[in-house]
């Protein structure tokens, strides 16, 4: 497939005094499809410039020839579309498999879509053939652990469950199951069940031990309608196929835990602590020494299905929590609301109520150079046209949190944004940050695959290093804050 290329016009380049470049900005356009993947950045083509690889599909169940696809990061061009029999909605990670010098791309989906693809072609380097004795479900995304196999290169720590077939409310579930498996041919080492024999729907973060014997991993189960439980389990017990010794860290009877969780020390104890969000409307927060309960905050009338950004959004050395969370129950969720949550002390600091539900996460970076963290958020927009009907608009939007002030940075583009969380970074290593994000380009219909449009906006901001939370779970794609970055 091969997209639309167009500059955007100046005029549409509104960000903090006109900070954006319309010379290397660009979007394009790929009909027929749509996403619920983020972009991820690596450099495939070897000419020193991120390029953006993103899944995506059409009508679930329905096969796609542009399910995985990469773009030339100075142009928008398409550098190689790939296949699947349904749809990539998870964000790719990179391991050099082939060890030719360029990444390679793992992502996942539905169906148990799990491939690997020659970053420099395109090609398909494995693909998960699920083992017939077991049913197999979705793949959330996956994580790097240590080479488990003798083969030279980290293996895959993963999840997969969610059987879509079954009515909301019916509580008989499968259960979903954590597994390790080569990355080098995608044949499975390790399975354990998730230790209450729940459903999964969460990707996992893992960190590891201080000795780098082992490693820890916040598991989720549950959904939008069954009850679930949060739990840190090791590496150790996956490979052993028992997880009866996971700790249980928090529950809910009604709903579970979806949002990638995240490590992050907020105690100042050079230990990474746990912050996850449960679908019922509470942030939860854990010391990582002793796993005992660090802060609660409940927020009535959400429910949490995106993943939060971390940064110094406050005057201290803690980080904080910036949450986009659902207004009202599933089904029913209209409208987000925006919450920043001081991480000393886990209260409120900051509220809004901007634009209509989608799971995307916020990121984060100092966009108005004032020595404190803002956020950049992508907000949909609704409006009527003289006919009476409804048009759908995407915008971005950043958070100061010195001054309290939302700033529209970019003009409204037809179409919504169900779920891609925009990535954020110095793309082609001149020192200043670019914007990648993506939407459906419909203006009449949400949660359609009848086109995608991603964007690329070059800006004039100085981008100093590495981000620390410039991407969905981070800017390692890992859900760990790094302090040092």
């Amino acid at each position: 497939m091969t997209p639309r290329r167009f500059l955007l016009p100046f005029c549409a380049l509104i960000l903090l005094s006109n900070y954006l470049s319309a010379q290397q900005s660009w979007s394009v356009v790929l009909p027929g499809v749509g996403t619920f993947s983020s972009p991820r950045v690596t450099d495939l083509n070897d000419d020193g410039i991120g390029d953006i690889i993103m899944g995506a599909g059409r009508e679930e169940f329905q096969a796609c020839d542009t399910a995985i696809f990469a773009l030339d990061g100075s142009s928008g061009a398409m550098l190689w579309n790939h296949s699947a029999k349904d749809q990539i909605f998870g964000s790719a990670s990179f391991l050099d498999i082939n060890r030719d010098g360029t990444q390679d791309i793992l992502i996942n989906g539905r169906s148990a879509e799990l491939r690997a693809i020659d970053g420099k072609t395109g090609d398909l380097i494995w693909k998960f053939f699920p083992p017939q004795d077991q049913k197999w479900f979705n793949f959330y995304n996956p994580q790097l652990v240590s080479d488990q196999d003798g083969d030279q290169l980290q293996d895959i720590l993963i999840t997969n469950g969610g059987d879509v077939m079954v009515a909301p409310y019916d509580p008989e579930r499968p259960p979903g199951r954590i597994l390790v498996l080569s990355s080098a041919n995608g044949s499975l080492i390790a399975s354990a069940q998730m230790p209450d024999g729940k459903e999964t729907y969460m990707s996992v973060a893992c960190l590891p031990t201080p000795d780098h014997s082992d490693y820890r991993i916040i598991l989720g189960t549950g959904g939008e309608t069954v009850g679930g439980s949060l739990y840190v389990c090791q590496l150790s017990g996956v490979l052993q196929g028992d997880l009866s010794n996971a700790h249980l860290l928090a529950s809910s009877p009604d709903k579970g835990f979806i949002a990638p969780p995240v490590w992050v020390d907020i105690n100042d104890d050079g230990v990474a602590d746990i912050a996850a969000s449960a679908v019922d409307g509470r942030l939860l927060t854990y010391d990582g020494a002793t796993l005992k309960p660090l802060s609660t905050l409940s927020i009535p009338n959400t429910e949490a299905y995106s993943s939060m950004g971390i940064g110094y959004f406050d005057q201290d050395s803690i980080p904080d929590f910036m949450l986009s969370y659902a207004q009202g129950t599933w089904p029913d969720l209209t409208w987000n609301r925006q919450y920043m949550v001081n991480g000393s002390d886990g209260q409120i600091q900051f509220l809004d109520s901007l634009g209509y539900y989608q799971t995307s996460s916020p990121v984060v970076f100092d966009f108005t150079e004032d020595g404190r963290d803002d956020v950049l958020l992508t907000v949909n927009m609704h409006s009527y046209n003289e006919l009476g009907q409804k048009l759908l608009f995407v915008i971005l939007v950043v958070i100061d949190f010195s001054t309290g002030e939302v700033i529209q940075i970019t003009e409204p583009v037809e179409g919504s944004n169900t779920s891609s969380t925009p990535w954020i970074g110095d793309l082609d290593q001149d020192g200043m940050l670019d914007i990648i994000y993506a939407h459906g380009s419909s203006a009449y219909h949400a949660n359609t695959f009848d086109g995608l449009r991603i964007h690329r906006l070059a800006t004039a901001i100085p981008c100093p290093g590495e981000l620390r939370w410039g991407a969905y779970m981070g800017s390692s794609y890992d859900g760990v804050f790094r302090h040092e970055n």
